[in-house]
């Protein structure tokens, strides 16, 4: 009996583990340069999987992870101007307060945190506004990209991108 009990139960484990590999939200690493600023970025990409994003499961004006599960981050190896605003070079949690016409970028000194929920505007090293713009392209998962010392976020029909000099 207990051998039928342990057949039945791996059967069980072996069908629900030979679903979609994928994971909701896979973590992903972007690593790029900017001339010799090396750039970081590490995020976990959420998936739209048909819901409603903006303001939605993202809520408009409140502060947001900027992906899933851990707070993104953005490490850089030199100091660099981020839309002419000085951010020195370090290690940074990424959030952002989601608007309907515009955006607050924020870079936050405490770079390993699990969400927003411990999030601390004192610890705010840099706050940026943007206006995000709807894009003709559909990207059913969260994605950051460096392309022409711009980093650029898509999500859904929507992007914004932050430009990037050295000092």
């Amino acid at each position: 009996m207990k051998a039928y009990i342990n057949i039945i139960t791996t059967l069980i484990l072996l069908i629900f583990s030979c679903g979609s590999k994928q994971k909701p939200s896979p973590p992903v690493t972007l690593e790029d340069n900017v001339g010799n600023t090396s750039i970081v970025i590490k995020y976990n990409s959420p998936r739209v999987r048909e819901r409603s994003i903006w303001g939605d499961l993202v809520p408009y004006d409140k502060v947001w992870r900027t992906g899933a599960n851990e707070a993104t981050t953005f490490k850089i190896s030199e100091d660099i101007l981020i839309y002419d605003s000085p951010l020195e070079k370090g290690e940074y949690s990424f959030f952002t307060i989601p608007g309907k016409d515009n955006w607050t970028i924020i870079f936050n000194n405490i770079s390993k945190q699990w969400g927003s929920y411990d999030y601390d505007s004192n610890q705010d090293v840099l706050r940026l506004k943007v206006v995000p713009i709807q894009s003709n392209k559909f990207f059913e998962n969260m994605t950051f990209s460096i392309e022409d010392n711009r980093i650029i976020f898509n999500w859904e029909n929507l992007s914004f991108s932050l430009k990037i000099e050295e000092l």
